[in-house]
């Protein structure tokens, strides 16, 4: 029998009030309704993960805490940002990798927003050593990084997302056959879901599939940097 979803609307009527209110007097009149209808059914959420991504994906850390697990901080670091906006308006959930304190290792992610969800993996802005090391093995070993990259499974759940130079990196000739995904400097697959999905009673089972579907992505990718997954 499925498990109904801790998820319900009342988490995405709270961001979408959020968005139109962000403030601290708001947040702080609206706390009860961010603990009962955001931060709980999250960690709720996380827990459910924790069992079956264990078997699939050991190397990533899903932990289901009120503060420093997976369930990543509401409140925005406005230090360096022009946007002085003191909230987030989304749910992260940051899945990442065992490796991630030492080097910064592939993870997944899991967003939930009023106007956008998914599940994404893969790196995002990699540390200078680690994009080296990514595009290192790309070059070295083309034909595996297109099996990876194309493999059926993974294309037909994933797009490859993020940003890219817009000249070739240094030591890549223009004329490599990979210089697309040479330039890259997120190394991004994503998932879009709808809001709905995640209110429905197969959720945990369908993220945990999406995550299954990007194991050879992260396989490349962790092995680039010499990480098991």
């Amino acid at each position: 029998m499925a498990v109904a979803s801790p998820i319900s609307p009342g988490l995405f009527e709270f961001l979408d009030d959020l968005a139109r209110n962000n403030n601290r007097d708001w947040f702080a009149a609206n706390k009860e309704r961010y603990e009962r209808d955001l931060r709980e059914p999250v960690l709720d959420l996380i827990g459910q993960l924790e069992a079956p991504l264990r078997r699939s994906a050991p190397m990533l850390q899903v932990i289901a805490k009120r503060s420093g697990g997976s369930l990543m901080r509401i409140h925005r670091d406005t230090r360096f940002s022009k946007d002085k906006t003191p909230y987030k308006t989304n749910v992260g959930i940051s899945l990442r990798h065992q490796a991630d304190k030492d080097i910064h290792a592939p993870g997944a992610y899991i967003h939930l927003a009023y106007d956008e969800c998914f599940v994404a993996a893969g790196s995002w802005r990699p540390q200078r050593e680690t994009l080296a090391a990514i595009r290192h093995a790309i070059d070295q070993d083309p034909k595996a990084w297109r099996k990876a990259r194309d493999q059926r499974k993974f294309r037909s759940s994933f797009e490859i997302a993020g940003e890219s130079l817009k000249t070739s990196p240094r030591d890549y000739d223009k004329n490599h056959p990979e210089i697309i995904d040479l330039r890259r400097i997120d190394f991004i697959a994503v998932s879009p879901l709808a809001r709905d999905d995640f209110l429905q009673p197969d959720i945990v089972k369908r993220i945990v599939g999406l995550i299954r579907d990007a194991k050879p992505w992260m396989r490349f990718l962790c092995d680039a940097i010499d990480v098991p997954y």
